[in-house]
């Protein structure tokens, strides 16, 4: 077997026309953002906060230009295109926009908890005082009477810092252990009181439903299906008998109830995906671009 060549020319040809359809879209993008003024933001002043300008701030003159929104959404826009660039194939532009977004993902993440799990709930049960005087003004200086028990997260969270040490890493197995099993537990009550049981409920409805003295026949039919689905479900992951004859029919059955399922809750899934890209083009073409409704924002200009 002989291994194919990449010609030479051919690679060449193709990078001059990205290049050529590059420089095309950036004359375009500048052409839209001097004569047009297209990624443009504006601003009108709503009770003291400053918020996105309307058709009737444009109208009534309120409509202020945000040089700072501008800057945010050419910003935002670029991100965009470099995370779609990965259809045609993974590129330097992709993994940059990607190290953005997880990075600025994590430190925002890392903010919120400091100052809303952190401050409130640790430091400021622990040494109240201090808290008020920089950081909690509206907090109240008196300790509770069973404030020492928060040193016992404020020592697990300390232990937690080992990690990074190569020598002492086994010390945080402990906070880590500590958090996994109870995590674990709470989450299996949870899902005892919101899922499991909760299913049981909602599965033992009557099969023949008479409401005033009146058959109701569509909502019989529903909950015979819905019985007959959830028996046949369960009879597919019954394992002690052999699937043939009438255990085997019912458990196709339940095979069906599965797939359709699962595909329901796939589809659901796609749906918001798309839904989000959706939002994604939105922003594009209306807010970047104002191919969508470009007429109401040249009034600010």
């Amino acid at each position: 077997m002989t291994a194919e060549i990449a010609d030479p020319q051919s690679t060449r040809s193709e990078r001059q026309v990205w290049a050529i359809l590059g420089l095309l879209f950036a004359g375009w993008l500048i052409y839209r953002a001097v004569f047009i003024g297209a990624g443009s933001a504006y601003v009108a002043d709503v009770n003291g906060q400053y918020q996105s300008a309307t058709y009737n701030d444009f109208l009534v003159g309120t409509a202020v230009y945000s040089p700072v929104r501008t800057v945010g959404t050419w910003v935002a826009a670029f991100l965009t295109l470099c995370i779609f660039s990965f259809l045609y194939r993974d590129n330097p532009f992709y993994k940059f926009a990607e190290a953005v977004f997880v990075g600025v993902s994590a430190a925002y993440w890392m903010v919120i908890a400091f100052w809303t799990v952190i401050i409130p709930n640790l430091l400021g049960k622990i040494w109240p005082s201090w808290i008020q005087s920089w950081a909690m003004p509206g907090l109240s200086p008196v300790r509770d009477e069973s404030w020492w028990m928060f040193l016992i997260p404020l020592v697990l969270g300390g232990m937690l810092l080992w990690r990074l040490s190569p020598k002492g890493a086994w010390i945080a197995r402990w906070p880590l252990a500590f958090i996994i099993g109870s995590t674990a537990g709470i989450r299996l009550v949870g899902f005892l009181q919101a899922d499991f049981i909760s299913q049981i409920h909602n599965t033992i409805v009557p099969v023949v439903v008479v409401t005033d003295s009146e058959f109701q026949f569509w909502e019989s039919v529903q909950n015979i299906l819905l019985v007959i689905s959830v028996l046949s479900a369960i009879v597919y992951f019954f394992f002690s008998v052999e699937h043939t004859g009438v255990v085997g029919q019912v458990s196709r059955i339940g095979v069906w109830v599965l797939m359709v399922t699962f595909g329901a809750a796939f589809g659901y899934t796609v749906m918001g995906r798309i839904a989000l890209l959706a939002i994604r083009f939105e922003f594009l073409f209306d807010d970047w671009l104002w191919l969508i409704d470009p007429a109401h924002k040249r009034l600010g200009l």
